[in-house]
C-alpha cells in the first residue's frame, strides 16, 4: 500500500524520479540523527540537464521556477534513499536554493518559489520551510537552477 507522501504525488501527476548520481566525491544525502540534509540538487532528468544557461539571459523566470520543481523532486528521492519512506517527514526545515543568473537578474526568490511550492504541494504543512534564494554566477553543467533541502525525521 502507497503512503501518504507517495499517494499525493501520484495525484499531483508526480514521479519520484531516481536518485540523482553525484557528479563529484559526495553522497546525494546524508542522515545525521533525525536530519536529512541533500546534496545540492540539479534540475536533472533522465541522467541530463534539459535547459542550460543563465535565469535572464538564456533561460526566462517562468523556465527556471519549473527547472525549481525538478530540482525539489530530485531532493525527495535522494531524502527517501537515506529515510526509507517520505512518510518519515515531520517537517522540511530549510530549502537553499542557488539561481545562475544574468547580472542584471534579480528574480532568484520567484524561481526558487519552484522548489518551495512542490514540497508544499506534495507534504502539506511539513512542506513549510525557512528558505535562501541565492544569485549566483556559474553551477555545475552550466545548470540554471540548484536547490538543497534540510528535513527532520519522525523519531523512530
Amino acid at each position: 500500500m502507497a503512503g501518504a507522501v507517495a499517494s499525493r504525488l501520484a495525484e499531483l501527476g508526480l514521479t519520484l524520479p531516481a536518485v540523482v548520481p553525484p557528479l563529484a566525491s559526495y553522497q546525494p544525502a546524508v542522515r545525521s540523527g533525525v536530519y536529512v540534509y541533500t546534496s545540492g540538487q540539479l534540475p536533472m532528468v533522465d541522467g541530463k540537464l534539459a535547459v542550460t544557461g543563465k535565469v535572464g539571459a538564456e533561460v526566462t523566470p517562468d523556465e527556471a521556477k519549473e527547472l525549481a520543481k525538478t530540482c525539489a523532486l530530485n531532493a525527495l528521492a535522494a531524502v527517501k534513499s537515506v529515510a526509507g519512506d517520505l512518510d518519515r517527514i515531520k517537517r522540511v526545515v530549510k530549502v537553499v536554493g542557488f539561481v545562475a543568473s544574468a547580472s542584471d537578474f534579480t528574480g532568484q526568490p520567484a524561481v526558487i518559489n519552484g522548489a518551495s511550492e512542490l514540497l508544499g504541494e506534495v507534504l502539506g504543512d511539513k512542506g513549510v520551510h525557512a528558505r535562501s534564494a541565492v544569485g549566483v554566477a556559474v553551477l555545475p553543467l552550466d545548470a540554471p537552477v540548484e536547490v538543497e533541502v534540510q528535513v527532520e525525521l519522525v523519531e523512530g
